[in-house]
């Protein structure tokens, strides 16, 4: 559990851009769906 906390740490983005930040919040958002669908294909 603390491996994807810190995970999610390091992937945090704050910058003064709030376009950049929506941009990396839906990049990461994207990536965790892909995740999960991968995972529930391969059950």
């Amino acid at each position: 559990m603390n491996e994807i906390v810190r995970l999610a740490r390091s992937l945090r983005c704050d910058p003064a851009d709030p376009k950049a930040a929506f941009a990396h919040r839906l990049r990461i958002g994207f990536a965790v769906a892909a995740l999960i669908l991968i995972l529930s294909l391969l059950r």
